[in-house]
C-alpha cells in the first residue's frame, strides 16, 4: 500500500499497480527460485511475445529517462528561484511553452552519475541494492515531508494519513539498511552531493550577507536625499538590484555616494518569490525620495521570467544597469568552497540575460 501511494495518482493506476504486483507475487510463490521475476513471468506466459516485449520495456526507459531529466531540471531550477541552490546557466528552449528549459550542468551531472554506475556495479543485482535503498529513503523523506505539509496546513485527517503510511515507509527503509555494505552506500555519497552544495551554499549566502554590513533603509535615505540634493544628476534611468529594501547592499551606496554617480532617474528593483508556483506581475510600489522608485516583480516558484521584458512592458528604458560582485577573502575551507562555488556559476544579471552593454558590476570585498 505504501508503494502504491507514492507511485500511484489515480485509482485506475492503483489497481493496475495492484494487480502487476499480485500476478509477481504469485508467480515468484510458485517459481521461488526465479531470479528475474517480471522477465520470466512474461517468457513462459508468452513467449512468442518477449522480444516485442523487451523492446517495449527499452522504450518505456527511455521515456522514464527523459522524465526524470525533465523532472531534475524543474526541481534544480525551483532550488534555484528558492535561493537553497546556486544560479546554473539556464537554457530556454520554446517561447510557447512555459517552463520549458536546459540545464547542461545537470544533464552532464547525470551522463557522469550514470556512466560512474556502469563502471562501478558492473552488474544490474548490485546496481538494485543502491536502488531499492534510494527508493524506500525517497518515499520516506516524502511521507515526512507530506505528513508536515498537511498538519500546517491543519488537514488533521490527511496529515494522520499521511503519517500511518511514513510509519509504515520506515520499516521499509529500516529492512533496507542491510543493503548499505553491498551497494547501498552508493545512494547516500550520491545524496551527499547535492546536499552538501546545498547547505554550504546557504550557510554561504547567510554569512556574506552579514560579513556584507548592509545598509539599514532609514540611513541610505538620509544620505541619498542629501547626495541628491547636491550633486549633479546624469540623463536617463539607473536600475539597481535589490535583495531586501530594508537592508541596502553595500554596492548601491557606493555607486551613488563613493562615486558620485546619481542618474535624474534611479529604480530599485526587487525580485520576489512567491509561495504559489505561477503567476508575474511587476509594478512601482512608491517612491522612496525625489528620484527614488521602487519597482517589484512578485512571480511564482515555477516561473519562467524575463526581466527585461517586463521592465520594457512597464515603461522602464534604462539607459544603465548596476551590479553587485563579492571577491571573497578568507582563510577558512568551508567558505574557499562557498567562494568557488559562487565563482563558476551564473550571477544574478547573467542568469536573467540582462542586456550586457548596460550592465556596470560594482566589486565589494567581502571578509569571511
Amino acid at each position: 500500500l505504501a508503494i502504491l501511494y507514492h507511485q500511484a495518482g489515480r485509482p485506475a493506476d492503483v489497481l493496475r499497480l495492484l494487480v502487476s504486483y499480485l500476478g509477481q507475487g504469485a508467480f515468484l510463490y510458485t517459481n521461488p527460485t526465479t531470479r528475474y521475476v517480471f522477465y520470466a513471468m512474461i517468457f513462459s506466459m508468452i513467449k512468442f511475445l518477449y522480444m516485442p516485449f523487451l523492446l517495449l520495456n527499452f522504450c518505456a526507459s527511455v521515456i522514464a529517462s527523459q522524465a526524470m531529466i525533465s523532472g531534475i531540471f524543474s526541481v534544480v531550477y525551483q532550488s534555484i528561484t528558492t535561493r537553497i541552490l546556486p544560479k546554473f546557466k539556464v537554457e530556454y528552449t520554446s517561447s510557447k511553452f512555459r517552463s520549458q528549459i536546459y540545464i547542461a550542468f545537470v544533464n552532464w551531472f547525470l551522463l557522469f552519475a550514470v556512466i560512474s554506475m556502469f563502471f562501478f556495479f558492473k552488474a544490474s543485482n548490485k546496481l538494485a541494492f543502491a536502488y531499492g535503498f534510494a527508493v524506500t529513503g525517497t518515499m520516506t523523506v516524502t511521507g515526512i515531508m507530506m505528513s508536515l505539509i498537511f498538519y500546517l496546513r491543519r488537514n488533521y485527517i490527511r496529515a494522520t494519513l499521511a503519517t500511518f503510511i511514513t510509519c509504515i515507509d520506515l520499516l521499509f527503509l529500516l529492512s533496507c539498511l542491510c543493503k548499505i555494505p553491498h551497494g547501498g552506500y552508493v545512494s547516500i555519497l550520491l545524496a551527499l552531493i547535492p546536499l552538501s552544495v546545498i547547505l554550504i551554499y546557504t550557510t554561504g549566502q547567510r554569512k556574506m550577507y552579514s560579513s556584507l554590513r548592509p545598509k539599514p533603509l532609514d540611513d541610505f535615505l538620509d544620505n541619498y536625499s542629501n547626495a541628491y540634493a547636491n550633486a549633479a544628476h546624469i540623463r536617463g534611468t539607473a536600475l539597481f538590484f535589490a535583495k531586501d529594501l530594508n537592508a541596502i547592499t553595500p554596492y548601491i551606496p557606493q555607486t551613488i555616494f563613493k562615486n558620485n554617480i546619481i542618474y535624474e532617474d534611479n529604480i530599485i528593483v526587487t525580485v520576489i518569490t512567491r509561495d504559489d508556483p505561477f503567476g508575474i506581475i511587476g509594478f512601482f510600489k512608491g517612491d522612496l525620495a525625489v528620484g527614488l522608485r521602487i519597482f517589484e516583480i512578485h512571480m511564482g516558484y515555477m516561473e519562467i521570467i524575463d526581466i527585461e521584458k517586463i521592465l520594457h512592458n512597464a515603461g522602464i528604458n534604462a539607459k544603465v544597469i548596476f551590479y553587485g560582485l563579492e571577491d571573497i577573502v578568507t582563510k577558512n575551507p568551508l567558505w574557499k568552497t562557498y567562494a568557488f562555488i559562487k565563482k563558476i556559476t551564473p550571477s544574478f544579471v547573467q542568469f536573467y540575460k540582462l542586456p550586457p552593454y548596460k550592465l556596470h558590476g560594482v566589486v565589494t570585498i567581502v571578509e569571511m
